[in-house]
Parts: structure tokens; sequence; C-alpha cells
């Protein structure tokens, strides 16, 4: 059986082809009986516009771009099923372009991927979203882009985004550890180009100040986004005389390196040494036992980002009509407690 086209679609509901195509772009001329009717039709006959075809005949583009630099792979997959609902939902294509961060020729390479793939705009990830010297040159192009940051408020630069608050979730967990009695607490950094890396320190940072407990810099160990930094940086900390008795990893890859090192060190966990990470990706759960962690929910988050890069693009459509823009919406990860955390052993010198 061939597909259906948006002819069939036209036929079914009554209408006029070029109906059929403003339902699709969503343009707002459309009475909503007719729009109801066409809609219907569309989903009676399983219609799939042809975006790339959509593209070449229209003067607006109908396809975005999900930017990203990351070295997880969980992350990654996470961020594209979310910009992707989105995309669906409006008709949209979806070009995923990885990328180096670092790279001098960044703002060529996505002006060039704007323009040669037609793209309505960007969803710009870290670290690449938190760079404001690229976020000004995009804006100086005429680019559309929504970006996704590490932040513990809006920060109303004027630049639309969704920003995370880890400053806050890491605060939460760091007080869950020493609610739980430990005094030493190790802290293991992600990559130094994320900004969701000091945001996480400052939250371990404070929470360490707020219950009068001192920083003790030998504990604070450099690192990336990685399984091997966190199993080297575990290996360094407990290798302390005086190690710590908990372990918080930036990320749930960190934290699994950690616990990897602790039972390579024949230590029990978490009895011994008491381990959290950060994102609740698959790492928490899968690991034994399972890590205590701070559910990111990074599908929503980029399904959020994307969600209001389409809406800013309406807007722009529709200035002379006075439509605002929508507000940036903002995320708190949640504090997930699972069973790499028990209360910190007593000592006998401790008795």
């Amino acid at each position: 059986m061939r597909n259906p086209t948006i002819r069939d679609v036209a036929e079914r509901a009554k209408v006029s082809v070029k109906t059929v195509s403003r339902v699709i772009n969503r343009e707002a001329s459309v009475l909503a009986a007719t729009q109801e009717r066409v809609l219907r039709a569309i989903s009676d006959l399983n219609y799939q516009p042809n975006i790339a075809a959509r593209n070449l005949r229209s003067a607006r583009a109908h396809a975005m771009g999900l930017v990203y630099d990351n070295p997880n792979p969980y992350y990654i997959i996470s961020a594209q099923n979310g910009v992707l609902s989105a995309c669906r939902e409006a008709g949209f294509g979806l070009q995923i372009h990885p990328c180096d961060s670092a790279s001098p020729t960044l703002l060529e390479e996505l002006l060039d991927l704007v323009r040669h793939s037609r793209l309505a705009g960007l969803v710009l990830a870290p670290p690449m979203s938190e760079r404001p010297e690229l976020v000004n040159a995009l804006a100086a192009h005429d680019i559309h882009f929504v970006r996704i940051i590490s932040a513990a408020a809006d920060p109303q630069d004027g630049y639309p985004c969704v920003y995370v608050d880890d400053r806050d979730a890491a605060y939460d967990i760091t007080k869950h550890l020493i609610q739980l009695g430990h005094q030493r607490i190790g802290f293991i950094w992600g990559g130094t180009s994320h900004r969701s890396s000091s945001e996480r320190y400052l939250g371990y940072e404070s929470a360490l100040k707020d219950y009068g407990l001192p920083l003790d810099r030998k504990l604070v160990i450099p690192g990336d986004y990685s399984f091997d930094d966190g199993f080297r940086g575990a290996r360094k900390l407990l290798a302390l005389r005086d190690r710590p008795t908990a372990i918080f990893g930036s990320n749930d890859e960190i934290a699994a390196g950690v616990l990897a090192a602790a039972k390579s060190s024949g230590m029990e966990v978490p009895f011994e040494l008491s381990i959290a990470g950060f994102e609740d990706s698959p790492f928490s759960r899968q690991s034994w036992p399972a890590l205590t962690t701070a559910n990111q929910a990074t599908e929503d988050i980029a399904r959020q980002a994307a969600l209001l890069l389409l809406a800013n693009l309406q807007v722009a459509d529709a200035q002379t009509r006075g439509i605002k823009a929508p507000k940036n919406p903002g995320f708190s990860p949640v504090l997930v407690v699972r069973g790499s955390t028990a209360p910190a052993r007593i000592t006998a010198a401790a008795t």
C-alpha cells in the first residue's frame, strides 16, 4: 500500500490542499471546526508530512537542530528523545549535531548548519549554551535558539533558556549525607567547561558551611563527567590517611566509578563508604547497590527547550500582533535516596 498524501487528507476532510497545508503549518487563519476536521483526517490516515519537501516548497523552515558536546550517552539519548517528541507534535524535523565545543570555528560551523539544512532554530545543550560569546554571535546573525543551562534562577539576559537549579539539588544531596552523620565528604568535579559542575560544587560547599563543617581541599578532586575519572578520583580520596566516609560524584558515571574503586579496595558500600551521584541516569539504577542521586529529568528539560523554541518562532512570525514571548521555564532536580548511602559508621575512637 502507498503512503497517504496531502491530497488524500484534503479529500477525506473535504477541503483544499492549501487548507491542509495551513493546518500543518499551524496558521491561525483556519477556522477551528475546519482545523479539527483536517487533524482528524490526518490521524485517520496516519499521514506523515515530508519535512524535506515541505522545507523546499516553503519560505519557512520546518526543522530544528539539537547541538551538543557531551561524553554521557544517556544524557544525549534523553535529550534527543525530549526534543524529538516536541518536533513530532509540531510536524518539525530534527537535525542532530554533535560538535566540539572548544573548536575555534564553532560559530561558522553552526551558521553553516542552519543555512545548509534550512533550520528554523537551534536547541543548544551545555556547554555551548553557556558560552556568552557564542550566544551573542548567534543572536547577532539572527539565529533563533533556546539554551539549556545550569543556573539557580532565570538569568534574564534577554536570551531564551531552560534553566536547571543544580546548585540547590547538590545542596540537598550534601545535606542528606551530613544528616546521616558524615563529616568528611569527598567531592569529585565534572568537566570544568560545564557550568553544571561548578554549580554542583557550590551546592556542596554551601551545605558544608551551613552545617558548620570545614571545607577540606584535600577532599575535593578535579575530574570530568566519566566513569574513569570517578574511579581515579576515588582511589586518591581513599588513599588519604584521614579518608572520607562519603563521596559525592558530580554525576552518576563518576559515582559508578567511585563504587567500582570502593569494591576493588574491598570496602563495603554503604556501611564503610556512602556514595551519591547526580542526574538519575541508568548508571544509578543499574549499580549495586543502586545510587543515591538527583533526578534531573533530562528528557523533560530538552522537550521544554524545544517547545520554547517553537513558541518563540511563532512569536517571531506574529510580532505585529503584539504576542509576548513565553517565560523561561526552570527545573529543580529532586533528591532520590537509594541503597548507596547509610549512616556514618561510629568508630571505636569516637565512642
